[in-house]
């Protein structure tokens, strides 16, 4: 899955726009819920970063996960501790087609979720 077909998913599934908020990084694009909260960043890193031992660049996806999933899909090539985010709630996706788009969407949704819920109280307590 390409960076451009994240950006069209998002676009049509929650109607977000990426924003470049780096000057110094213009190929990263934070994903932002309409509540103000990051639910993805999509970048262009050196696999290196990853712990690969490659120096290649490649696209990354960063999204939130529940603690035990993290740690579930780290397990899996694919699938980092999040890159510049907390690692316990972050994994980081190489977008190469190593992970199905299948699974990235899928991801996407539940980040969106995680941070869709965050905050709220559950009905009956105030």
């Amino acid at each position: 899955m390409s960076r451009e077909e994240v950006f069209e998913y998002v676009r049509k599934q929650y109607g977000t726009v990426p924003e470049y908020l780096w000057k110094s990084d213009p190929f990263s694009a934070v994903l932002r819920h309409p509540n103000g909260k990051w639910y993805g960043i999509v970048m262009n890193i050196k696999k290196s970063a990853l712990g690969l031992k490659d120096d290649m660049m490649a696209d990354v996806i960063n999204v939130k996960c529940e603690p035990d999933m993290t740690c579930l899909l780290t397990q899996t090539y694919g699938f980092f501790p999040g890159y510049h985010m907390n690692k316990k709630y972050w994994v980081t996706i190489l977008l190469d087609e190593t992970v199905s788009e299948a699974k990235v969407l899928n991801l996407l949704d539940m980040s969106y979720d995680l941070i869709d819920r965050k905050g709220k109280r559950p009905k009956g307590q105030s």
